[in-house]
């Protein structure tokens, strides 16, 4: 599994025209992907490192400020471009893998207690955001 980190002074996702997420005070926009081989380790293990990494100003966590998270699916974070001029997507895992590891990672945050924007999987999203201080992580499982 993989997560981009953005922290964010506000954002929302649209699709359609139509907002379907948004937060509109200091959080984390998170971008989702997942690989063929996430299950409930690799869940458990982002859940955790979302909520207690100290990214926020004042070296503060989501879980010591209660922030917002807006979580979008992102399966272009496993393309590949190394050869070649066209990416290949091969270690996204397919929306039938992905989806429920994408949901699960959501509900998790919410069993812990934090307040969770979406997208919707698998559709074309518009993504806004209004960045806090060029801070932007990677973390992998």
């Amino acid at each position: 599994m993989r997560a981009v980190l953005q922290r964010v002074l506000s954002a929302s996702v649209t699709v359609d025209g139509q907002v379907v997420g948004a937060i509109g005070e200091p959080g984390l926009v998170v971008l989702l992907g997942v690989t063929h081989d996430d299950g409930a380790d690799q869940v458990a293990w982002m859940v955790r490192k979302l909520r207690d990494l100290r990214i926020l100003r004042d070296e503060l966590s989501v879980a010591d400020v209660d922030a917002p998270v807006l979580v979008v699916s992102q399966f272009t974070l496993y393309g590949e471009a190394r050869k070649g001029r066209r990416p290949t997507w091969q270690a996204a895992a397919p929306g039938e893998v992905s989806e429920p590891v994408y949901d699960a990672v959501c509900q998790g945050l919410r069993d812990a207690g934090t307040r969770v924007e979406t997208g919707v999987f698998g559709a074309q999203m518009e993504l806004a955001l209004v960045n806090d201080g060029p801070v932007t992580l990677l973390l992998e499982t």
